[in-house]
């Protein structure tokens, strides 16, 4: 008998919809129904990809027993993670400052109140490595709240009071300056890995915001050094086992230092960014590999995450079933060298070991290798290659495939339709274009309301019931204004018009602070907020990137204001912890720049217009917007009061309120547009 997640839309709340758990939602009915029966609230976050998640539901939320001391003294509210951020926002920081760790499986629990009182993360079925079981974690809470009630109230109240008492370390007056950005960069070299790229050791997580950083503070400072960090860790990712060297496309992390063996789940935030960086690195250096990679990337994208609406999947699963029946982690990535052998012949087998450096021993689990591109390949012959990875990727194909968690996440579509309308216009692709702007079409018909308030998730065409949060508002506007300065269409800015209005409404605090959920939007315990990034750009600084170049589009004066205000977390954070502020830097060097206003004017089918607009979206110059159309457009703002010159197309560059003439040839606005 389904339980009441078999009317849920997330692909991760209905794998639970056949557990024995009587699981709720989480709603304001599961918290009266716990209190109707005075028993705890049993709170288990997790996300569809998560590989422990899934064997926690299969060692204890499947089981009959365990179900059953469940439904006895517990109400069990299930929450995806992804569907509701500020609940696992809210909940994970106070995991944090009681055990010093995180993670998901998240398992929480609270009073009827929504109060958390003791906290966990995954529990085995039996006692191991120093854990104990979840049976027995669910008696000794079931029995603290029947016979401590007082005591479990009084910690219940400590923590939130604690929670309450955290003051957000503001920076204050000011923008982020050249000092600031100097330490930043500074910080970064000192925590550098100069052998293997990235920053940290093990596990390493691709630096995708830390990128854009680099990419623009060398094109605003000419800077070598942070060049040459990005490249190098875009060379050691694209090498390693992170990357998928058959089907292009990244996975989550790596557990090692170097790139070998990754956390095998594809999350589609992971592949949006890093298909930007890539494209974004070709732009500045010309380099081969970073156009294959942006390429091969995006396709992945629209072939493995494309769903039948238009949107974008969230992510493939990192488990998959190894032909035997059983779910493997990895199984449909790795290979051992009989495997090679069975595809390829004997001869090709061994090129391919060598090319993609399988071994007998294995790079992996049981004598399987993940496919690397150790060597710089010169040895290989091309045209060999391409049919080896032709002929092993139609095998593969043949393989169980992951799961897929096909929902709709309003922020990380934002990503792609960025990604993928820059990528387009870079590398000459106008499909990724329109599959950029089909995706936002998408976003407008199903996540966008008549009020312009943005719902979070869609599944098959049908709108979730949680509503967005700031990082929807802004990644969303950031897609949104790519797509403007790449089709020339201004109805991309209108529509990231009406959203920057709402986070100026309803997400900012006196004082230029911004919370990630809404003034009006669900009260939890605390209300979320934080400046740094996750695996995503916060929404508070992508939030301010967004404000800052719709300001640079249309001068509008509250919104610039904003962005800068906005901006002074990252002057405090910024030299202290450069890793986990990247985007904030990112949008910080935008605006040292300007961010450059450039408007080029003339008729679309004249090779004059098509080459200025050309040399624009191939300038590096960091956070610039682009505004093209008619002389005296009604697209843009920027247009307006734009003439041609001598019945020329014309390019007009201004930044700090000062515009320079205007140029005519190619070249010469180049030239304004480099440092």
């Amino acid at each position: 008998m389904p339980n009441r997640l078999a009317q849920e839309t997330s692909p991760y709340l209905l794998q639970h919809a056949d557990n024995p758990v009587d699981w709720w939602p989480w709603s304001a009915e599961a918290f009266e129904e716990a209190r109707r029966r005075d028993v705890p609230v049993l709170l288990s976050v997790g996300y569809s990809s998560c590989h422990w998640c899934h064997v926690m539901a299969h060692e204890s939320f499947e089981d009959e027993a365990t179900a059953g001391l469940v439904n006895e003294h517990f109400v069990a509210v299930k929450v995806d993670r992804e569907e509701r951020p500020d609940v696992d926002a809210v909940y994970m920081e106070a995991v944090q400052a009681a055990t010093g760790q995180g993670g998901w499986p998240m398992t929480v629990f609270l009073t009827p109140d929504a109060e958390p009182f003791y906290f966990g993360t995954y529990f085995p079925p039996e006692p191991r490595h120093g854990m104990p079981s979840f049976s027995d974690v669910l008696d000794g809470v079931a029995r603290a709240w029947t016979e401590r009630r007082e005591e479990v109230s009084q910690v219940a109240a400590k923590i939130v009071e604690d929670l309450s008492a955290r003051s957000l370390a503001y920076g204050g007056d000011g923008v982020p300056g050249d000092e600031e950005l100097a330490q930043a960069l500074l910080g970064l070299t000192r925590e550098y890995d100069a052998q293997d790229g990235g920053f940290g050791g093990a596990p390493k997580f691709p630096p995708s915001m830390v990128l854009e950083f680099l990419l623009r503070h060398h094109a605003r400072t000419g800077s070598e050094g942070a060049l040459q960090m990005a490249a190098d860790t875009c060379e050691a990712m694209a090498r390693g086992g992170i990357y998928d060297q058959l089907g292009g496309g990244f996975a989550r992390y790596s557990v090692d230092r170097a790139w070998v063996v990754p956390h095998f789940e594809k999350m589609l935030y992971d592949n949006a960014l890093l298909c930007r960086v890539y494209a974004h690195l070709w732009r500045v250096t010309g380099s081969d590999l970073a156009r294959r990679v942006a390429l091969e990337t995006a396709d992945f994208m629209v072939r493995e995450l494309r769903t039948p609406e238009g949107g974008f999947a969230s992510a493939l699963d990192a488990d998959s079933d190894d032909g035997t029946g059983k779910h493997v982690e990895g199984a449909y990535y790795a290979w051992t060298p009989a495997q090679l052998e069975a595809v390829l012949g004997a001869e090709d087998a061994r090129h391919a070991a060598r090319y993609f450096g399988v071994t007998e021993e294995g790079t992996f689990e049981e004598g399987a290798s993940v496919l690397q591109l150790p060597q710089d390949g010169s040895f290989a012959d091309a045209d060999r290659v391409a049919s080896i990875r032709q002929r092993l990727l139609a095998a593969r194909d043949e393989r169980p495939r992951p799961g897929r968690d096909d929902k709709i996440v309003a922020a990380w579509n934002g990503l792609a339709v960025a990604a993928l309308a820059e990528t387009g216009a870079l590398l000459d692709r106008p499909d990724l274009i329109e599959r950029a702007t089909e995706a936002a079409d998408l976003l407008v018909r199903v996540h966008l309301d008549d009020g312009a308030r943005l719902t979070r998730t869609s599944k098959d065409g049908r709108a979730g019931g949680n509503t967005g949060v700031l990082e929807d508002y802004a990644d969303v506007a950031e897609g949104f204004l790519a797509l403007a300065s790449v089709t020339g269409e201004g109805v991309w800015l209108e529509f990231a018009g009406f959203l920057l209005d709402i986070v100026l409404d309803r997400f900012t605090a006196e004082g230029g602070a911004l919370y990630d959920t809404a003034h009006d939007a669900e009260q939890l315990i605390r209300r979320p907020q934080d400046p740094t990034d996750n695996a995503t750009p916060s929404g508070w600084t992508a939030a301010a990137g967004a404000l800052l170049s719709y300001a640079a589009h249309t001068g509008s004066e509250a919104h610039r204001t904003a962005a800068e205000r906005a901006l002074g977390v990252v002057k405090a954070l910024g030299p202290r912890a450069p890793r986990f502020i990247g985007w904030g830097l990112a949008v910080a060097e935008a605006l040292r720049d300007g961010p450059r206003e450039v408007a080029v004017v003339g008729a679309p089918d004249d090779e004059g217009f098509r080459a200025l607009r050309r040399t624009a979206l191939h300038a590096a110059t960091p956070g610039a917007v682009l505004a093209a159309g008619l002389p005296d457009g009604e697209e843009f703002p920027l247009l307006r009061d734009r003439p041609l010159v001598d019945g020329r197309a014309a390019a007009y560059v201004c930044r700090h309120f000062v515009c320079d003439a205007p140029a005519t040839d190619p070249e010469l606005l180049a030239r304004k547009l480099g440092r």
